[in-house]
């Protein structure tokens, strides 16, 4: 959808490829450190045990049977001929070089696949995968990695029991940079006990370290995960439609005009998502957002080089 407010990664990738390229979501059976005890049996408390995957495909088949089955329905409702592998279940790095070259190279069969995202996290790359996944980059395919951050602020990242310290998704974006594979961000705004200056300041210095792409989230109660729990105790507020609209706005106005936007309100998934129960009307939302602003008469990056 194109925007005249943002870059959107549906017209950007179109612009790259001369028509839509549509994703097709894999679960190749990846683990993540922060569930299986190497760093915590607890996760983050944010996450659900889809681990941020949408299960269209189950991982029973093999990456070339998810893309095939896959690309078949897309083909169908949208006569859609150019794809995307994006391998979005857990931590999709969490395997041996060995193990993940298998892996990523069953996406690359067909000319119509022509490009490959990669969700992990920052403390789970190093310089011999980050080397394999920039093998796959070539002049004609996108190549980008996910990283989740949520926020870069320490403290945070302590209380939703991420892992990792911002220190070390700087260097993870360094080290893939000097790779040359795009970069994309998952933030998540309305997180436990940040004030809106905190947000702002994740915008101000995400602005800053030449990341390509970003994904932002409002934070969402799913069933079974320790913010449920903390919801029903009463010891988290969650946003308001409008106090979330205004919120994305205020980000995406500090951010490069440049960057391009990935998502803008990740819900998870409808039949586990407790609250908010608005959150599921993803078009709407982005229409809100657009008119937001135009009542204000900016766009992103218009505060970026103030």
């Amino acid at each position: 959808m194109a925007s005249e407010y943002f870059p959107a990664f549906g017209e950007y990738l179109k612009s790259l490829f001369g028509e839509k390229v549509y994703k097709v979501t894999l679960d190749a059976g990846f683990s993540c450190p922060n569930r299986d005890g190497t760093l915590s049996s607890d996760g983050c408390i944010f996450c659900d045990d889809s681990g941020s995957f949408s299960r269209l495909y189950s991982n029973s088949l093999s990456v070339r049977e998810q893309l095939l089955t896959g690309m078949e329905k897309i083909k169908k409702r949208y006569h859609a001929k150019k794809f995307l592998g994006y391998f979005q279940a857990y931590t999709n790095t969490y395997k041996p070089v060995g193990e993940l070259k298998k892996i990523y190279d069953e996406v690359f069969f067909s000319d119509d696949i022509v490009g490959m995202s990669i969700g992990t996290r920052p403390d789970c790359v190093d310089d011999e995968k980050l080397d394999l996944i920039a093998s796959y980059n070539t002049d004609n395919r996108f190549i980008q990695v996910e990283y989740g951050i949520q926020s870069v602020h320490d403290k945070t990242l302590r209380l939703i029991n991420r892992g990792h310290d911002f220190q070390c998704f700087q260097e993870a974006c360094r080290k893939t940079k000097e790779r040359n594979i795009k970069i994309c961000a998952h933030v998540i705004l309305g997180l436990p006990d940040e004030t809106h200056e905190d947000m702002m300041e994740t915008a101000k210095t995400l602005a800053g370290m030449g990341i390509d792409g970003i994904k932002i989230h409002m934070l969402a109660v799913m069933e079974g995960t320790k913010i449920h729990q903390m919801f029903n105790e009463g010891k988290i507020n969650l946003m308001s439609e409008d106090e979330y609209i205004s919120t994305v706005c205020d980000f995406l106005e500090l951010l490069p005009p440049d960057m391009v936007i990935q998502r803008l309100a990740g819900n998870g998934k409808r039949e586990l998502r407790i609250q908010p129960r608005w959150l599921g009307k993803k078009l709407e939302l982005v229409g809100k957002m657009e008119k937001e602003f135009e009542r204000r008469g900016t766009k992103q990056g218009a505060l970026f080089y103030k």
